[in-house]
């Protein structure tokens, strides 16, 4: 199954590649190497914004890092084109989080599991969650990827 049509049998539409906010590029080929800026998480245009520790569920957050990983697959369709010559080699995932939270992990599954959702065993990827005391704009999440393009 193409990974078009594994999109559409899981009901997933993907979102417009979303501009740079500020003096960067969204993307850059190296070889056969795409390098994806980070996402920030956006529902029909709106920042979800949160703090983990701080008022925000894990369950709200990894939430909105699946939303980070769609704007991820976005980006790469933008300048890949063929989504079936993609593998996900490394997500790396930033958490808004305060000083005592310690489950980066679980919140950057939302984005780890559309992956493989999306992608199957090609979707597998190494990958780091670290905790920040803010994000840009005061968004919950940001995630930023390595893919290869074959």
């Amino acid at each position: 199954m193409s990974v078009e049509d594994r999109l559409k049998e899981l009901g997933i539409e993907l979102p417009e590649a979303a501009a740079p906010a500020a003096n960067y590029v969204p993307t850059v080929r190296t070889g056969n190497l795409l390098y994806v800026s980070g996402q920030v998480p956006q529902r029909d245009g709106v920042l979800v914004k949160g703090q983990c520790g701080n008022g925000m569920s894990v369950e709200d957050a990894a939430a909105a890092a699946r939303l980070c990983g769609l704007s991820l697959i976005a980006q790469v369709k933008r300048a890949a084109g063929d989504l079936d010559a993609v593998r996900v080699v490394k997500l790396n995932g930033f958490v808004n989080a305060t000083g005592d939270f310690g489950d980066h992990p679980a919140v950057i599954n939302g984005a780890s599991d559309l992956m493989v959702e999306v992608f199957g065993d090609k979707g597998r990827h190494a990958r780091s969650a670290v905790g920040s005391s803010s994000l840009p704009f005061g968004v919950a999440v940001e995630v930023e990827g390595i893919f290869e393009i074959g």
